[in-house]
């Protein structure tokens, strides 16, 4: 089998698979995409947090 069969093949192949997806609405995608940036945000916020407390607490141990 050539390059140029094997190609069409695997775009045939693509196209009938990209037509079996079930495409999430614009609701769903904004949800989604919320969810991703609030937890994002709260992993952001919850290892500062935790940074900072690592951080006083090696100062304390080395200013003894």
């Amino acid at each position: 089998m050539n390059i140029l069969a094997s190609a069409k093949n695997y775009l045939i192949g693509s196209y009938a698979e990209m037509k079996k997806v079930t495409w999430p609405t614009k609701q769903q995608t904004i949800n989604y995409s919320l969810l991703v940036i609030g937890l994002s945000v709260g992993m952001a916020i919850f290892f500062a947090v935790l940074d900072y407390i690592f951080n006083l607490g090696i100062t304390t141990l080395i200013s003894r």
